[in-house]
């Protein structure tokens, strides 16, 4: 049944990444199908087995965004790939993902137990042991859920109130938007709202202090300084000034790089903390390999891991296969330039793992698209080096960067799922072994939906799809392998704020991911954080302040998790070409500078704040 799941959304996920550039997460709607076939089967005691269905079906999320976000790319830059070539780069960067993670599992949901939030881990949870127990908690799960799921279905299939409400929605901030390109935005989902509730009020106003200080200071700042300059930066051969941008570009083309740089740094600060944590698995590992025979320490069940010498087997058969893949599948032009593509994909996954991990463990996003732009400008730097450039250049940069961003996004997934079988007690091996068919399963079938996807929509042109995120990396890939360049100067900056951040000991992650990610997502996270806050301090007695907490959490997860089920409803929709999306609605009246749609969209975000206050307050003891 996993591997159904993991076609089926795998198909879905892809579909609707490239479409509108939005991947949703599998997990959830996997785990409520498994929860709903254990109930109509009548089966007994499926918990364990829930948690593994969602585990293997969970490989189609990590998969899709990995692929998406870079093999596109190279049918937008009007080359050729093969399924080989998309299936073997998956394939082989989810493998790689798994087994450069496992030795870090105990630190981060054993050993870092109750530091992190686990937002998605913790929805995804809260559904399979509702489902099993019943009761008040299932109940409350369930209507959430449908309230969650209908807000956002109304809004994603018929747009009966906007997604993202704006500060431009009135006159004096469309105003200062266009002259000042001062602007706020607040997605109005109930499934970000819910994430926000989880991640609580600490991480969230640590991210949206990362987005204020671009959308309020460094946006705005830019345009006052340099509003009458054009600043090429990758030499793309951009004309327009900063002036001519909105507030949307000047993020998107020089903001959200100071965040990328200030994401790589951070992680690398991280990797240099855990030095401890990452000798200690490395150590474990040796010292496994070296053992021959003799007592074995027993291991409790839930505790136990694939053996450290099938992971460095493992690890090493991988890395074979990658350099293969590169030497012989038409990637690179010799021997030395597939030895340098497989050095760049061992020493970035690895090192990258735990940033991925330690990105989902605190707000559930994985950076794995501004990670991946770092590795992209690496690989292409050094593969001009060694001479490959042009278009083999471009081809050989993508795969490599597609190894790599599958690697990442299956290692933030992958620590979701630990989590969820610490917290219900499955057997980590287990987890671990069904990971490998899960991920080859969803290679096989991203790699087949993206042929066929080409053939009848295209990348380019009119009537093309999207592929937001793969646009993004041909941008970034095309003008360094030509002879551009990288913007070096915004990743510096992101650079020296976060080793600043590091100083005074603020989270230097959680801050540059609000850099990185845009506003609209990351106030929902503080408004979500802020009624967690509220509900859990209202009352003198901490019990009743616990119980409220818990039934508060409930109803985020219902949130989120009737968000994601409705995201592949809404999906499999656009797939049937149905379009029931009120246009009229949502586009402003000659001489107005809002929709209806857009000067409603307060009423239904104020009315599902105080549904989740409201239903939470009731709750009086645990």
């Amino acid at each position: 049944m996993g591997l159904l799941m993991t076609i089926l959304f795998s198909a879905a996920a892809a579909y609707l990444g490239l479409k509108v550039g939005q991947v949703f997460e599998a997990a959830i709607p996997i785990a409520i199908i498994a929860v709903g076939m254990t109930g109509a089967l009548g089966k007994k005691g499926g918990l364990g087995q829930n948690v593994i269905i969602q585990s293997i079906g969970s490989c189609s999320g990590v998969v899709v965004a990995g692929a998406i976000f870079t093999l596109p790319a190279i049918y937008i830059l009007g080359l050729e790939i093969n399924f080989w070539q998309m299936f073997l780069s998956s394939m082989l960067g989810g493998f790689l993902g798994i087994l450069f993670l496992i030795p870090f599992r105990k630190y981060f949901v054993k050993e870092q137990h109750g530091n992190f939030p686990f937002p998605e881990a913790t929805a995804t949870t809260q559904v399979l042991v509702s489902g099993e127990s019943g009761g008040k908690s299932a109940k409350t799960l369930l209507t959430a859920g449908l309230i969650g799921g209908i807000y956002d279905f109304v809004i994603a299939t018929f747009g009966a109130w906007a997604e993202t409400l704006s500060t431009t929605v009135t006159h004096w901030g469309y105003v200062i938007s266009e002259k000042a390109k001062l602007v706020l935005k607040l997605n109005t989902g109930a499934a970000v709202l819910g994430l926000g509730y989880i991640v609580g009020l600490k991480y969230a106003f640590i991210i949206c202090c990362g987005s204020f200080l671009v959308w309020l200071v460094i946006i705005p700042l830019m345009n006052l300084i340099w509003g009458g300059q054009v600043l090429d930066l990758m030499g793309t051969g951009l004309s327009q000034t900063i002036s001519e941008m909105s507030a949307d570009q000047i993020f998107s083309q020089y903001a959200r790089h100071i965040g990328i740089g200030g994401i790589a740094t951070a992680g690398i600060i991280g990797i240099i903390k855990s030095a401890g944590v990452i000798k200690s698995a490395v150590g474990l590992a040796a010292s496994e390999m070296k053992r021959k025979g003799g007592s074995v320490e027993k291991v409790e069940r839930t505790d136990s891991d694939l053996p450290m010498k099938t992971v460095v087997w493992g690890i090493a058969i991988a890395l074979i296969g990658v350099f293969a893949f590169f030497a012989l599948g038409g990637v690179v032009n010799n021997i030395w330039q597939a030895l340098i593509g497989l050095i760049i994909v061992a020493v970035i996954s690895f090192l990258f793992t735990t940033v991925a991990a330690n990105a989902i463990a605190i707000v559930g996003t994985n950076p794995v698209s501004g990670m991946t732009i770092i590795t992209l400008i690496i690989t292409a730097l050094v593969l001009v080096l060694v001479g490959l450039k042009g278009n083999a250049g471009m081809v050989a940069a993508m795969l490599i960067g597609g190894v790599v961003c599958t690697a990442l996004s299956t290692a933030g997934g992958l620590i979701t799922d630990f989590k969820i079988g610490y917290w219900i007690g499955n057997t980590p091996r287990k987890q671990q072994a069904w990971k490998f068919v899960g991920i080859a399963v969803a290679a096989a079938t991203v790699g087949g939906v993206m042929m066929i996807l080409n053939k009848t929509y295209g990348f380019v042109g009119e009537g093309a799809l999207v592929a937001p995120q793969a646009n993004a990396m041909a941008a970034v890939i095309q003008p360094m392998m030509s002879g551009g360049s990288a913007p070096w100067l915004l990743y510096g900056i992101g650079a020296v704020l976060a080793i600043l951040l590091t100083v005074f000991k603020v989270p230097a992650l959680a801050f540059c991911l609000g850099m990185f990610i845009p506003i609209d997502l990351n106030l929902p996270l503080l408004l979500g954080g802020a009624i967690s806050w509220f509900v859990s301090t209202r009352s003198k007695d901490k019990e009743v302040n616990a119980a409220r907490q818990e039934k508060g959490t409930l109803i985020a997860s219902g949130f989120i998790a009737g968000g994601a089920l409705m995201g592949v409803v809404s999906a499999v929709l656009k797939f049937a070409n149905v379009d029931w999306y009120l246009k009229g609605w949502n586009t402003p009246a000659e001489g107005a500078i809002a929709s209806g749609a857009e000067m409603i969209a307060i009423v239904p975000l104020v009315a599902i704040c105080a549904y989740m206050i409201l239903a939470t307050l009731k709750k009086d003891k645990q």
